[in-house]
């Protein structure tokens, strides 16, 4: 590695000072010196002019810069890429450049005296930097030129702001809300004003540009006196111009330990960051521009952000989709999980989890349903990780299909519950996941109590059903509660069917969004151990006219998840 000095008398001084006085008063500021003799070192991380391979450095981009002057008390310089102006009061510091490609760029070094008078020089540097990141610069705006990409708050979410530690990374190694120091809910009333705020990401030849297009930036008092502005609220770009505007985008590796350390949803972080130039922030000021990438999609952007004088670290959520103003994401209480079938075994259904109703609706589970339940390998098999239950015509005018139960295998109290699947499409079907209360055979139906977390009427192939069924015991009549949620694409896509039970509130959702809620109570047989069915009916109740030509439609499950 070869370092190269460049040595510059000084051939620019620039000095301002302003006298007033006021009523005869005189003031004495002391002497007004100069800086001179101005000593630049650039040292380019990995240079070596013997080898054309390392000639410009070693691909880092880094390059540590040293200043010296007569009388300075303090330096400044300006990079030459567009990024912040620095400070470097020791009169050492190093900047990694970010561009990819060798690249050469004017710094401007300017030495500050007493007084604030400067002195003024500049260099060229030209740099190697091999990092690049394609895939979350696309993520970020687009992968065509000129494609931009809007960018919002993940209100919706709770923990979309988090407060941690610096070094190390919230102590586990694993990404986990809100395992920080603190974290703030959805749509936190506090910081309201800000959630209006829109961050428009455009691709260019070169790399990428950001601009804050709608809405205010939220100012912490902590920073707030930095930029001469009262903390804790809101300002838009005519109280903080600097922070407003069209940026450019920087990409380089994580410099910092919990960039490249840990992992979110058994991912491992990025290992990319990204700096703001001039001072640009995606809506939340800590006096810093670079963010880690912990994790980007399509949908969703989180960054963690490590704040002026680097004692606290911040983690941001940001979704490509605007939230809808109130609503929230759910968050399970059940985060354990202590059984689940993945199906990755293929034949039949696992003997230790399921068992099968045999028989027709004579048998028992009647609703006027016109299937006979078997356990035929064309009606229940399982493949490729996935269960498929078939409902077929049998030719004589009846129908075959399978109900799978995990009664006396596996029962559950409280939890979430949860299965993928992906629903029957035919006129009649009535696919079915619920769960029966374990002491049926001693109380009977519906003194036992019944949760559908998902069934789906046989006309009807655009919505499901979460429903209650219990004994009111006042009037010794079956008691309900349910609702529907339209849904897209039920038959032809994997969605999430999902019930959150504790003994306070029984909550039943698809894709986590809410479908309906029973507060539960001492009164309720929601209190007790649960078996789960999985099924599909024809015809009956829900099920209704069977369309004259079926012969046969699938309900296809991608796991039963328990969660406690």
């Amino acid at each position: 590695m070869k370092i190269y000095k460049y040595l510059f008398q000084t051939f620019f001084i620039a000095a301002a000072l302003l006298l007033s006085s006021c009523d005869e008063e005189t003031h004495e500021f002391g002497d007004i010196i100069s800086p001179s003799n101005i000593q630049v070192t650039a040292e380019i991380v990995g240079q070596d002019t013997s080898d054309l391979n390392f000639e410009f450095g070693d691909g880092s981009g880094f390059v540590n810069f040293n200043f010296s002057a007569d009388n300075a008390l303090s330096y400044k310089i300006n990079y030459g890429d567009g990024t912040a102006v620095e400070v470097a009061p020791s009169g050492e510091i190093t900047k990694r450049y970010t561009t990819t490609g060798t690249n050469t760029y004017t710094v401007i070094l300017s030495a500050v005296g007493t007084g604030g008078v400067t002195s003024t020089t500049s260099i060229i540097v030209t740099v190697f930097c091999s990092f690049e990141d394609s895939d979350a610069a696309d993520f970020l705006s687009g992968s065509t030129v000129g494609e931009t990409k809007t960018w919002y708050w993940a209100a919706n979410e709770a923990g979309h702001v988090g407060l941690g530690p610096v070094e190390d990374d919230y102590g586990n190694g694993e990404f986990s809300y809100p395992a920080w120091w603190g974290t703030i809910g959805a749509w936190d009333e506090e910081k309201y004003c800000m959630y209006s705020a829109e961050f428009v990401f455009t691709r260019t030849e070169e790399s990428v540009t950001f601009e804050q297009t709608v809405g205010p930036s939220w100012i912490p008092g902590t920073y707030a006196p930095t930029l001469g502005v009262d903390g804790d609220t809101c300002y838009d770009e005519t109280d903080v111009t600097d922070m407003f505007g069209v940026k450019n985008v920087y990409f380089a590796p994580s410099s910092s330990k919990a960039g490249t350390e840990g992992s979110y949803n058994e991912v491992d972080y990025r290992g990319t960051e990204i700096t703001i130039a001039d001072g640009g922030t995606l809506g939340w000021f800590v006096g810093s521009s670079t963010y880690d990438i912990i994790s980007i999609t399509d949908d969703k952007l989180i960054v963690r952000i490590i704040e002026v004088g680097g004692s606290n670290a911040w983690y941001q959520t940001f979704t490509s989709t605007k939230p809808t103003e109130g609503e929230t994401v759910f968050e399970s209480a059940f985060n354990d999980l202590v059984w689940s079938d993945e199906f990755d075994i293929d034949g039949a259904p696992n003997t230790e989890n399921w068992i099968y109703d045999i028989g027709t609706g004579t048998n028992g589970w009647g609703n006027n349903e016109e299937q006979t339940y078997t356990n035929n390998a064309e009606n229940v098999s399982v493949a490729d990780g996935i269960l498929t239950i078939t409902a077929k015509a049998d030719g004589n005018g009846g129908y075959t299909s399978t109900r799978l139960k995990s009664q006396g295998l596996q029962e559950f109290t409280y939890g979430r519950i949860e299965a993928r699947a992906k629903l029957p499409s035919g006129q009649g079907t009535w696919p079915a996941f619920w769960i029966l209360g374990s002491n049926i055979t001693d109380v009977s139906w519906p003194a036992c109590g019944e949760i559908d977390i998902m069934e789906q009427t046989g006309a009807d192939k655009n919505s499901t059903i979460g429903a209650f069924h219990w004994l009111d015991e006042s009037s010794s009549s079956t008691a309900s509660h349910s609702d529907n949620k339209e849904i897209e694409n039920a038959s032809s896509e994997f969605h999430l069917y999902t019930l959150e039970w504790s003994e306070d509130e029984i909550i039943v959702l698809v894709d986590n969004e809410h479908v309906v809620t029973l507060t539960n109570s001492d009164n309720l047989p929601f209190n007790a151990d649960f078996f789960i069915v999985l099924n599909i009916a024809m015809g009956g109740t829900l099920g209704g006219e069977i369309d004259s030509n079926f012969t046969e439609d699938t309900y296809e499950i991608d796991y039963v998840r328990v969660y406690q």
